[in-house]
């Protein structure tokens, strides 16, 4: 689920918390962000819960209206529609993901039934709903086309449901457009008929990337002098009293990935740490971020302080 910027940023992030007052060892750091990579599990199974939410709410509402019908009031017609969307049903029918259900102990939306009603009731004021009421053929593939709709557009902004992610755990508020994405991809995946089209991130197999990101909080935070004796009289142009904490912070990770990542290559280093400075810090961060690494690239070589070994010699 994790790409190596991601997982580039996350480290960005517990470093950065790091030095700004959450007086954490080196240690828990490190765990913290472990345990944070693997919590995304948790996070991308609460969003799929919440799909299984709308499709046994509207099954029991359906089922409910239906047992108490008055035979002069009509039936809401959207309960059965919500239950027919083949799509919905497969995830909420999945054996994997009531498993992980279970096993993570999800029952916020159980409790939430209300908030769930009220998205149903969202869900169904949407244009791209009624227009597929409209339609005549209602396949597996515009039921698909409707829910990815739906989840672009109408859940995944939804307000609260972004502050019920909030108030279960902070840290998930930076990891929600990364799942969000994932979730995407997997509705795209969908089969009909076809449980095992849900697929399900194994960690396991990123392992290797949640190391690479402990590792470098390791070494930047172990090496913490050092790295600033790096970036001492590499800013002749700047006030060092001007230059944001973010950028100098950036600068000392890419310096820490340039020396003690013998399988990165430079060029992959330079372009990530500039494109995070774009995304995260300073209009002027990327111009100014730049100029140092370009210069300390080229001390780095001129004094062979540089050495890359495998994938790292790819340039």
């Amino acid at each position: 689920m994790l790409t190596r910027r991601q997982i580039r940023v996350k480290a960005m992030q517990f470093i950065y918390a790091h030095y700004n007052g959450n007086q954490q060892s080196l240690k828990n750091t490190t765990k913290g962000y472990t345990e944070s990579c693997l919590n995304m599990s948790r996070l991308h199974t609460t969003l799929l819960a919440l799909f299984s939410a709308l499709w046994h709410y509207a099954e029991e509402k359906d089922a409910l209206q239906k047992s108490n019908r008055r035979s002069d009031l009509p039936l809401n017609q959207n309960f059965g529609e919500i239950i027919s969307l083949a799509p919905l049903k497969l995830i909420a029918k999945h054996p994997f993901l009531q498993k992980q259900i279970e096993q993570h102990k999800i029952t916020l939306w159980d409790m939430e039934f209300k908030f769930v009603g009220k998205l149903i009731d969202e869900i169904v004021e949407t244009e791209v709903y009624q227009e597929y009421l409209s339609s005549e053929n209602k396949t597996f593939k515009q039921q698909q086309k409707l829910l990815i709709a739906l989840f672009k557009n109408t859940i995944a902004p939804n307000e609260q449901l972004y502050n019920y992610i909030e108030d279960l755990q902070m840290q998930w508020v930076d990891d929600l457009p990364v799942v969000n994405t994932y979730l995407l991809k997997q509705l795209r995946k969908l089969k009909e008929q076809d449980m095992s089209s849900l697929s399900f991130p194994d960690f396991s197999q990123k392992q290797e990337d949640i190391d690479f990101g402990k590792e470098l909080i390791e070494k930047v935070i172990a090496n913490e002098e050092e790295l600033q004796k790096e970036l001492d009289g590499k800013t002749p142009n700047w006030d060092p009293e001007r230059i944001a904490f973010l950028d100098s912070l950036l600068i000392k990770i890419a310096i820490a990935e340039l020396i003690y990542f013998e399988e990165i290559p430079l060029k992959v280093t330079l372009n990530e740490y500039l494109e995070l400075a774009k995304e995260y810090s300073t209009p002027k961060s990327n111009f100014f971020i730049n100029g140092v690494l370009d210069n300390l690239v080229k001390e780095y070589k001129e004094n062979d302080r540089i050495h890359k070994s495998g994938r790292g010699l790819l340039e």
